[in-house]
């Protein structure tokens, strides 16, 4: 497979600025990252096998440059799949025989009321749930980010982070759930209890 790495800075330049600046917060920073992670490829270009498309191997190259970036300043980070599987019992759910589960009564989720018409409310609920993003644990942040807004297929988001597809559907449920309770607990208004 040839690679065309003339092109990577136009062709993955900003998905890749928008995914490190995601993560350190610092434009500079997320500059330097991007280029590490260009130079990076370009070394390694001869070891790309096609398995993933290259967007996915970049993403995979800036990954591994943003937790070597947090290990250097003392945030020691890691996708250790037993610590993230080892306790998946769910104290929201009930079981119900074989059945996968179902709400336990006071932990439903709350009825959201968004008017997807409105574009104040779209941009409130936009700011929110950059917030809540934020407030994951960075590497539930990297995958729902992967997934649900940059869009990358399961199979290469595993590639590129090196995890099982089990490993990575928990940590999307893990990081799906907690969204939806921080956007309740600080977007959301609770619908008001049936009147009689």
């Amino acid at each position: 497979m040839t690679i065309d790495a003339e092109h990577w800075l136009e062709l993955y330049g900003d998905i890749l600025f928008r995914y490190s600046f995601r993560y350190v917060k610092d434009k500079l920073t997320a500059e330097d990252l991007v280029s590490e992670t260009l130079l990076a490829g370009l070394k390694a270009q001869s070891s790309f096998a096609g398995q993933s498309t290259e967007q996915t191997w970049l993403i995979g190259i800036l990954n591994n440059k943003i937790m070597d970036h947090f290990r250097k300043s003392k945030r020691e980070v890691s996708f250790d799949e037993a610590a993230i599987i080892s306790d998946n019992i769910d104290e929201d759910f009930t079981e119900s025989g074989q059945d996968s589960g179902s709400w336990k009564p006071n932990r439903r989720p709350a009825e959201w009321m968004v008017d997807t018409d409105d574009p104040v409310e779209i941009k409130e609920f936009w700011l929110y749930l950059n917030n809540c993003i934020e407030s994951l644990d960075i590497r539930l942040s990297m995958v729902f980010v992967l997934r649900e807004l940059e869009e990358i297929d399961s199979k290469n988001i595993c590639n590129a982070l090196s995890i099982s597809h089990t490993n990575l559907r928990v940590m999307l449920y893990r990081a799906r759930k907690q969204l939806r309770l921080c956007l309740e607990k600080n977007w959301i208004k609770a619908m008001p209890d049936d009147k009689e």
